[in-house]
């Protein structure tokens, strides 16, 4: 029973509780429903505050937009105004333009009919002034007797003398205007480079002259039967002359080098006055080395006076050699340096390249070195010693240049050929023989005599003048003055000078007249003036022109 009542009890508890959770799971159903249609009323509330907004916004852009549209329209509407009102107003200007053009061409035609009116007068009137002239002309013809051709050809003459005058005249002066203002400037430049250039020089002989302490020492020179003297001519090559000169030997040589080995050689064995055979070719060959060291020297020492670089050790040796050679008395080597100071000096002033003046300078007579042991002219030497050590093409055509054996291929070329010649006309620089000294002159006179024209020559100032008297019936005053130049020109082609030459060109002509006395006598007017229509004057003209040359 109690069991029974329990089952029973749990059973309607059970019940009861199924019932009641039933009951709240219904409740709690019923308000997640009312729950859910409140949030479904909120969001439809929602939806259409969104909607509502979303539709005032695309209403508020659609009319922004059409507000932007139709600003758009309305500066397009004004610009398509304003250039329809530009285009009218240059329809205005070009209908203004066709009418001036309209009315200038009106204006053409009215003037090319006046003047082809009067053209056409004109063609009449010159017609009728030719008319007149050709009478005039034939008049003329009758009342001179010479016809059309005959004037024509005479004026044409006339003329023609006039226009070579006048062109003479006008070439003389362009050349003395030309001149003068070339040399003012050379002068200046000259003159600077020289100011800045101080050079020693040095006069040398041919023959070499060695002092002795006494007289016994000339038979030891000779030695016993001359063998000595013969050993030292055969090793230096070299003649030994022992004569009447008091406490002196004299040698003579063609090679200077050879000359400067064998003084050595001997002064050395003076000194030891111990003079043999095998002492000799002891003492020559000391005084060999001492020689080409003196070369060596001399060759390093110019270089590094004139600043140069990168030179050969054949081209030094060749450098070096010319301490010991000499033209016109001239040492070579003094003058080589001489010349490259001087150009690069005026290179300086003319704002060229200053180094290669002077080397090439320097270099213009490296054939000397060799002249008198190689077959040819020092300049085709030197030129085959600056090719063979591959100098620059100016100093190579500076040895060409400055005999005129080319054309300078630059500025540097011509200035190596100017310092040449100054160095070698400045005073004392050259010695020449009385021979050669004749000659010259003799030939001076020669070329100025061969021209037609020419009465008498005269070389003055050792040949630094020539004096030309001309015909004065053959040649006129402008004719004088060609031929001065045209000697000149001459001279410098065939001759060979230093320095310059002047030449002046005279021509005298003194006319009389006469008048007749009552007695219709001829009487003379020793003064060459007065009387009757007498042709007279007296003239004494010189002309000069100057030339320079090395």
């Amino acid at each position: 029973m109690d069991m029974t009542s329990l089952a029973l009890g749990g059973l309607i508890g059970i019940l009861f509780g199924g019932l009641g959770f039933f009951g709240f799971m219904r409740a709690k159903t019923g308000s997640a429903k009312k729950a859910a249609e409140e949030i479904l009323e909120e969001a439809n509330r929602n939806a259409k505050a969104i909607e509502k907004t979303a539709h005032v916004r695309a209403r508020e852009k659609h009319q922004e937009e059409r507000s932007m549209m139709q600003q758009t329209l309305k500066k397009r509407e004004q610009e398509i105004s304003s250039n329809e009102e530009k285009l009218r107003s240059r329809e205005k200007e070009l209908r203004r333009l066709e009418n001036s053009i309209r009315d200038r061409e009106g204006n053409i035609r009215r003037n090319f009919q006046r003047l082809q009116d009067a053209e056409s007068s004109l063609n009449d009137k010159q017609q009728k002034i030719e008319e007149v002239i050709d009478q005039q002309i034939e008049e003329l013809e009758k009342i001179s007797g010479i016809n059309r051709d005959e004037a024509k050809a005479r004026l044409i003459n006339t003329l023609t003398e006039r226009a070579r005058s006048e062109a003479a005249q006008t070439l003389i002066d362009l050349r003395k205007e030309a001149q003068d203002k070339a040399r003012a400037e050379a002068k200046d430049i000259l003159a600077t480079a020289i100011e800045k250039m101080a050079t020693d020089y040095t006069m040398e002989s041919t023959l070499v002259s060695v002092s002795l302490p006494n007289e016994g020492l000339k038979g030891l020179i000779i030695g016993r039967g001359g063998q000595n003297i013969k050993a030292f001519e055969s090793v230096t090559g070299v003649k030994v002359i022992v004569d009447d000169t008091p406490e002196t030997v004299v040698m003579s040589g063609f090679d200077p080098i050879k000359r400067e080995i064998a003084r050595l050689a001997m002064e050395a064995l003076i000194k030891k006055k111990n003079i043999s055979p095998k002492y000799i070719e002891q003492e020559v060959s000391k005084a060999t080395k001492m020689v080409e060291e003196s070369i060596k020297k001399a060759a390093e020492s110019t270089l590094t006076e004139l600043k140069l670089n990168n030179v050969h050790p054949d081209m030094k040796n060749y450098l070096g050699r010319l301490k010991y050679r000499t033209s016109y008395g001239q040492n070579i080597l003094q003058h080589s340096k001489e010349v490259a100071f001087l150009a690069g000096n005026m290179a300086a002033e003319l704002g060229l390249d200053v180094q290669l003046a002077r080397r090439a300078g320097l270099f213009h007579d490296i054939g000397k070195a060799v002249s008198n042991d190689v077959e040819g002219s020092h300049v085709t030497i030197g030129v085959d010693i600056t090719t063979k050590y591959n100098e620059h093409p100016v100093v190579i055509n500076s040895v060409l240049a400055h005999h005129e054996e080319a054309e300078p291929i630059s500025p540097v070329s011509v200035l190596v050929t100017a310092a040449d010649r100054i160095s070698g006309a400045r005073p004392g620089a050259r010695r020449e023989s009385l021979e050669a000294y004749a000659q010259r002159i003799s030939k001076l006179e020669e070329v100025a005599k061969s021209f037609e024209g020419v009465a008498k020559t005269y070389a003055l100032s050792a040949g630094r003048e020539v004096r030309v008297i001309v015909q004065p019936e053959k040649l006129t005053d402008l004719e004088a003055q060609m031929l001065a130049h045209d000697i000149a020109q001459k001279i410098k082609e065939e001759m060979e000078y230093p320095g310059q030459i002047k030449v002046t060109v005279i021509r005298r002509l003194i006319a009389t007249g006469a008048t007749e006395d009552s007695n219709n006598n001829p009487k003379k007017n020793p003064s060459g003036g007065g009387g009757g229509g007498g042709n007279r004057h007296g003239r004494n003209k010189k002309n000069k022109a100057r030339i320079s040359h090395n």
